[in-house]
């Protein structure tokens, strides 16, 4: 008995209720991660769905898209496993050499990338090409994410300090627009702009950078015929159905017909033939025409758990001094929010057409394992975070006794 006794003093016996809320506990720890593999699988039954007639015609093969997309995963599972054993005090150290990095890739893409479809994005390896694009959205948000603790001070009292990351995203953006990559320069911009303004950067220089912003894109739109048309066609797409506005017009009708519930998985009409991308840029749009509104719902909640969970380690990681993991997790939710909210805002017709995947549902090598290896540092800032609370926890209870 006395046995007994002190084994449930010392916490070896544990009773069922704790049992249970450890496993609660456990289970929470690990909801990111269940969230990104229900989102990247249930991404590769769509890419499958979405693309079978299209893969049957062109490759002899249905789940052409799909294999690859799985292979695609597999790589990104393997980096992330890798990188995650890397401290984020590495990525720091390392944040400027990345946007070197960055900015040599892209020039490299504009001398002997793969020309496809006008625009040369693509580095072409032989057995498959990687989009540099991607790759630089992720080195940008590591960098300044670094720059604005190293450097906070000066973005919040000069100009200089506020211009110096600036300059280098410009140069990084004049090269995507070389390309053209309109659509990775507007997402870039944007979540650089949400770092700065939580990072404290003044009022008035803030809404100078967005007015400027505002002008350049509106010049950029005037003085490219293509984008021009893109824009007519998003304002009025039933003007011309059969042309500009063709895309559109499409997705649009395959998302009306998803109604409630859907046509069911594979029944889509619309991605035979019919839309086309409909594996890549608008698969949101077939998903809603065999899943519904409820299918819509299901992915909106796990997006919009990605974010929270990542603008709530961002708020955990200021608490504890990590500003670094702070700027760096409101990075990544930052542009996983907007290239989401870009993507299905193009699906549904409430923004211009452009060329943006659905994070880790869109077909997409480079982007797969790119937002892999983004959320493997996302798994990364949690780990450190729940490691200093415990630390602190450990020194408390050794304190007290």
């Amino acid at each position: 008995m006395s046995g007994l006794v002190s084994k449930v003093a010392t916490g070896k016996i544990t009773s069922p209720a704790n049992a249970n809320t450890r496993s609660r506990n456990e289970l929470a720890e690990q909801a990111l991660l269940i969230v990104v593999i229900v989102l990247s699988l249930f991404g590769v039954v769509m890419i499958a769905s979405a693309s079978m007639a299209f893969a049957e015609q062109n490759y002899n093969s249905p789940f052409y898209f799909a294999s690859r997309q799985l292979i695609f995963l597999a790589i990104g599972l393997v980096a992330g496993t890798v990188l995650f054993q890397a401290p984020l005090s590495a990525w720091e150290k390392y944040g400027p050499y990345l946007i070197i990095v960055s900015l040599f890739f892209l020039l490299l893409v504009l001398l002997i990338g793969k020309e496809v479809n006008g625009s040369k994005r693509w580095i072409d390896l032989g057995v498959f090409t990687v989009q540099v694009s991607e790759t630089v959205k992720l080195f940008i948000i590591v960098y300044l994410a670094g720059y604005l603790v190293r450097r906070g001070e000066l973005v919040q009292n000069t100009i200089g300090g506020f211009m110096r990351p600036l300059f280098l995203i410009l140069i990084a953006s004049v090269l995507l627009l070389l390309e053209p990559d309109f659509g990775a320069v507007v997402v870039i911009v944007l979540t650089a702009c949400a770092m700065l303004f939580i990072a404290g950067v003044k009022l008035k220089q803030f809404v100078a950078l967005l007015v400027s912003l505002a002008v350049t894109g509106a010049i950029l739109i005037a003085l490219s015929p293509y984008r021009a048309r893109r824009l007519a066609s998003f304002l009025d797409p039933f003007d011309d159905p059969f042309a500009s506005g063709f895309q559109l017009t499409q997705s649009l009708i395959a998302i009306g017909s998803g109604s409630l519930t859907g046509a069911g998985l594979g029944n889509s009409v619309q991605k035979l033939l019919y839309l086309p991308e409909a594996h890549t840029d608008f698969l949101f749009a077939v998903m809603c025409e065999e899943f519904g509104f409820i299918g819509v719902l299901f992915v909106l909640a796990l997006y919009g758990f990605i974010i929270w969970k990542s603008f709530n380690l961002a708020k955990i990681a200021d608490q504890q001094g990590n500003r670094f993991a702070g700027y760096l997790a409101l990075g990544i939710g930052v542009w996983i929010g907007l290239q989401s909210f870009i993507n299905i805002g193009v699906n549904m017709g409430v923004l211009p057409t452009k060329g943006i995947t659905l994070p880790m549902m869109s077909y997409g090598g480079s982007s797969a394992v790119v937002f892999a290896v983004s959320f493997t540092l996302l798994l990364r800032i949690e780990l450190e975070t729940r490691q200093f609370a415990n630390r602190k926890l450990h020194k408390q209870s050794g304190g007290a006794s």
